[in-house]
């Protein structure tokens, strides 16, 4: 079964890829989800069987599949097997779950491109990395999905080659996402260097005993652990799109609306949780390190979040969105409250797949118009997507009822993440607190703010838009970014989705209602010691129900600071529409530094960019074209060049100028005897006559 989760989505790549011209574009979709649809099957049935069930191997031991030999060199072993536990199966049902759906949804929204092999292709080829990354059994297996994943990004990301702003995006995605795998690498490289192997539970097993030992590295010397975790969470950071390395994450939004859905919301993004979860018995015994994730998870959120206040692509700001519940997972994870950190996860899958997807709704309704500045009153034309794209706002910004704890998703999982962090006792877990606070605030605000101009308020499609001077100074090139230039319908024009669009949409949408209560007290409840059988590592005086344990002010305060976000932007988007306009015409300080997401592009532009090019022009110009091809062979062939040049000119084709260099050369021959070059001649002819034997 296990078997056939994992490799039944690459021969569905392989069929759409190899033999999509033959069997045709609807043929190559329908195989290629349909193997998506099995597995996904398949793994929901694993999760019952393991983590509702608890079938693993003895005494609780994972399950492990061997598929085949793969690298014996010397003492360095690593086989390629499947890795079955608990935190395997709850991504096995996310990855191929979200993945099935976005097939389906794909069918409807592509079905008028002219490629639509290729997409498939590259999308179960995607799901097959991610099942390859999450089933991995040693660090090098799992480092082989993780660049897998990073190939489809690339991928998916480009997939309008023809578009220079498609392949800008794509080649950022990888450039930023090399930076943290050089650091994954390295980490990698380091665990086996101090544990001689890259088998988890060997490493795991090992690890205590290496707590307070230091290795030289560099210059220094450095905490093993610590040294390790850090670069591991590095490769974490670029695959997360944490702070720093975040920036590819927006401008992936340049890909189809499936692929936002697919790989920068629910799957992809989340490798990173992932990775510090599977190697939670390390960064255990690492206080420094479980701080640093925090610090960088915590302030991510808020970081985020504020850059998604005042966006006006409607992508960008979920693509924000995610960044930023990225950022909780990890606050999470570095609290040790890892199975409030998987839970997020997991529900966060439904809700933000469910908006991605109903924002491709509005954007097919629309004629692929993102701008919302150009939507309003949306709801009377397409009711369905305006219905899903609710609930998963209301999933998003966390809405429940604490005191009597009914909620969506949302609720339940990022309550219990602010509650872990408040719980920590420890001032990185206040820090974290706080931060996590404001960032639930601002998700209010610009989740209802988007939800409200796109479906409420006047239609403005149809009137000439005008930027204000803040909005044509802040990256006037973000727009538009699905498709070319085009026109926006009336709202008479303004269409539902076709029905494979919308299916997934209900589907998604009853996840992000009922997931979070429905596993609750499994994840991070009463239930998780069992749950969870030793899948991820818990701290010694710390407990999941810990997490439900805090004072009323700290349990109501994530709701209190919803409302009020949702009061704020309500006030600006329905009550008074003009005032947004106002505000972005003054060109404030504040609303620039957010609007323009903190400079970062920017920054990034002027430190690393630009010098990269003028040093690259530098080598190309002076070093390549002047040193190396002007005194090489350029310089040779121009030399030879000029000397053939002189040389025939002295074939003039003239007998008076042959004449002339004759009468040269016999009063050379002649100052030269008169000057004592005779005795030398006739010595020189002595000599030739000897030779000839004269």
């Amino acid at each position: 079964m296990y078997t056939a989760i994992v490799f039944l989505p690459i021969l569905g790549s392989l069929i759409a890829g190899l033999f999509g011209r033959l069997i045709g574009a609807r043929a190559s979709e329908l195989v290629a989800t349909g193997l998506l649809f099995v597995s996904a099957a398949l793994s929901i049935l694993a999760f019952n069987d393991v983590a509702l069930l608890g079938h693993l191997g003895a005494n609780g031991a994972p399950l492990k599949i061997a598929i085949a030999p793969w690298i014996h060199s010397g003492d360095f072993e690593a086989d390629w097997k499947i890795r079955v536990d608990v935190l395997t199966v709850v991504m096995l049902v996310v990855v191929t779950g979200v993945s099935s759906l976005v097939h389906l949804y794909s069918m409807g929204y592509m079905h008028e491109d002219s490629h639509r092999p290729r997409f498939f292709s590259y999308l179960s080829f995607f799901t097959f990395a991610m099942l390859m990354l999450v089933t991995a059994d040693n660090f090098l297996q799992m480092f082989f999905g993780w660049e897998g994943v990073g190939l489809a990004s690339y991928l998916l990301i480009g997939f309008w080659y023809t578009r220079p702003s498609a392949n800008a995006a794509a080649i950022k995605a990888f450039i930023v996402n090399r930076v943290g795998d050089f650091g994954f690498a390295l980490g990698i490289f380091g665990v086996y260097y101090i544990f001689g192997t890259l088998d988890f539970d060997a490493v795991f097993h090992a690890a205590p005993g290496f707590v307070g030992k230091t290795m030289h590295f560099g210059s220094w010397n450095v905490d093993i652990l610590t040294t390790l975790c850090l670069l591991l969470f590095v490769g974490a950071m670029g695959k997360s799109a944490q702070l720093g390395l975040h920036t590819w994450l927006p401008d992936a939004m340049d890909g189809p609306t499936p692929v936002s859905a697919l790989i920068h919301a629910a799957t992809m993004v989340t490798a990173g949780v992932f990775l510090v979860c599977r190697a939670s018995p390390m960064f255990e015994l690492s206080p420094t390190a479980l701080a640093v994730v925090t610090f960088v998870g915590a302030t991510t959120a808020f970081f985020a979040a504020s850059a998604g206040l005042f966006q006006n692509d409607i992508k960008r700001v979920i693509a924000y969105s995610t960044c930023s519940q990225l950022g909780y997972m990890f606050a999470a994870a570095g609290v040790s409250a890892y199975g409030a950190a998987m839970f997020h996860l997991f529900t966060h899958a439904f809700f933000k797949a469910l908006l991605f997807l109903g924002a491709g709704a509005v954007i097919h309704a629309v004629h692929h118009e993102q701008d919302m500045r150009k939507m309003g009153g949306l709801a009377r034309a397409i009711p369905f997507t305006w219905a899903m794209m609710l609930i998963g706002n209301l999933a998003l910004t966390g809405f429940g009822l604490p005191g009597l704890g009914i909620g969506t998703a949302g609720f339940y999982s990022k309550d219990g993440i602010i509650n872990a962090a408040f719980s920590a006792g420890t001032p990185i877990g206040t820090y974290a607190f706080v931060l996590t606070l404001l960032a639930a605030a601002m998700t209010s605000f610009y989740s209802w703010r988007q939800f409200l101009m796109t479906f409420h308020g006047q239609y403005r499609g149809d009137k000439q838009q005008h930027l204000t001077h803040a909005d044509a100074d802040a990256h006037a090139h973000d727009e538009p970014l699905e498709h070319d230039a085009h026109h926006a319908p009336k709202l008479s024009e303004v269409h539902e989705s076709p029905l494979a669009m919308l299916a997934p949409l209900a589907v998604l949408a009853l996840g992000a209602l009922l997931a979070g209560g429905l596993f609750h007290a499994s994840f991070i409840g009463e239930a998780a010691g069992n749950f969870w059988q030793g899948a991820v590592a818990v701290a010694a005086g710390h407990t999941p129900n810990g997490i439900e344990n805090v004072p009323v002010w700290v349990e109501f305060a994530p709701f209190v600071l919803t409302i009020l976000g949702f009061a704020i932007a309500y006030y600006y988007y329905i009550l008074r529409p003009e005032l947004p306009a106002q505000m972005a015409a003054k060109r404030g300080l504040l609303y620039l530094f957010l609007y323009n997401k903190w400079y970062f592009d920017e920054i990034y532009d002027f430190l690393f960019v630009q010098p990269a090019l003028r040093f690259g022009r530098f080598l190309w110009k002076f070093g390549d074209g002047t040193i190396i091809d002007g005194l090489g062979p350029d310089g040779i062939a121009a030399r030879v060049l000029d000397t053939t040049r002189q040389t025939i000119r002295l074939q003039s084709g003239y007998v008076y100028h042959y004449a002339f260099a004759m009468l040269i050369g016999v009063m050379g021959l002649a100052t030269w005897f008169t000057l004592g070059g005779y005795g030398a001649f006739a010595g020189l002819i002595a000599q030739l006559f000897k030779l000839v034997g004269i």
